[in-house]
């Protein structure tokens, strides 16, 4: 079982990963950060549609702010959505800004909503700790979903990430028979995998969503990563791997029923064949952003050094334990695949 057992620390965005999020079009002057959101005024609980409480509250400004903070939020999703034109925004209102009052960072989430078909779309604001910027960025380049996200100063802009929390997936739809178990398995598999060669940690059911595409003939899945915090922070190797948090168990339960051991194997390496694809058509993108992560700090020296032994071993591979670093251990464990 895999447990966290400190709070992460939140690391400033270094210099390096400010040139890097300049040179790949990440880095944008948008008109509204997140300590103009903190000023709210008031808040009330906001409820689903069954009446429980979301732990998210609507916040509320004074009449002056209000007008400025919706034009400047609107502004944001026109840069976010349509590289800046600002002519989306005319049919567009802000229906409400909700704070998450249970998280450690206490992300805003935007709805916004177009007025002429009532058609809605959510992004969120956060405090731009480089550990989620790095997540967000290998999210990017290495898994099969492309991510869109901006950053100005000490805030992030986050697209809203479609799909069925994953909590909730498997409280309310794992016992439907029109499930397909054996290819639900066999993405978990695969999403176990991505996260441990790049080192994303903290997945168990909360932090992913599993995103349902019906088609002609069956029913695709796959599992998506909604929260970047724990990108090469723990020492631990079981943190990276979903299948150690006990909040997965219907899933891994899914799997040793539906799976066989060869079976398995065969789709881990399918999916660290992906990855190598993947690394080879980004590969300048790639090496800048390893070399930020190997002269930035974003881990403690006992996480590092905890880290290096585990996969040292794991792999049977020494060259880990030279690593100084989390990029330098990173990048070893992308060699990995390349080799493989």
């Amino acid at each position: 079982m895999a447990l966290i057992s400190k709070k992460k620390i939140i690391y400033p965005i270094s210099s390096g990963l400010r040139k890097y999020l300049n040179k790949y079009d990440r880095e944008s002057d948008f008109p509204i950060h997140y300590s103009d959101l903190i000023r709210y005024n008031g808040s009330i609980p906001l409820y689903d549609f069954k009446g429980n409480d979301t732990l998210w509250e609507t916040v509320l400004f004074n009449e002056y702010d209000r007008e400025e903070i919706h034009y400047s939020v609107k502004k944001i999703y026109a840069l976010l959505k349509a590289e800046g034109d600002l002519s989306v925004m005319k049919h567009l209102y802000v229906d409400r800004i909700d704070l998450c009052v249970y998280g450690n960072t206490q992300p805003f989430r935007v709805r916004i909503v177009n007025r002429i078909n009532d058609n809605f779309d959510y992004f969120y604001v956060k405090n731009a700790d480089a550990s989620r910027v790095y997540g967000l960025e290998l999210e990017h380049l290495l898994s099969p979903n492309r991510i869109s996200y901006l950053v100005h100063q000490n805030t992030l802009i986050e697209e809203h990430i479609a799909g069925i929390p994953g909590e909730q997936f498997m409280r309310q739809q794992i016992n439907d028979p029109m499930l397909n178990p054996i290819r639900l398995a066999k993405e978990f598999v695969k999403f176990n995998e991505r996260c441990f060669v790049r080192l994303l940690g903290d997945m168990h059911s909360s932090n992913f969503v599993v995103d349902v595409t019906p088609d002609f003939e069956e029913t695709h899945y796959r599992i998506r990563a909604i929260d970047f915090d724990q990108q090469s922070y723990e020492g631990k190797k079981s943190i990276y791997l979903p299948q150690y948090f006990k909040q997965n168990n219907a899933l891994i339960q899914m799997g040793i029923t539906h799976i066989t051991p060869e079976s398995m194997v065969q789709y881990q390496r399918e999916e660290r064949a992906l990855i190598a694809t993947r690394l080879k058509s980004s590969h300048r993108e790639i090496e800048d952003l390893l070399r930020s992560m190997e002269h930035d700090t974003i881990s403690t020296k006992e996480n590092i050094a905890l880290l290096k032994k585990e996969l040292a071993y794991h792999y049977k591979n020494e060259k880990f334990l030279s690593c100084k670093n989390m990029g330098a251990i990173l990048r070893e464990s992308l060699e990995q695949v390349i080799k493989r």
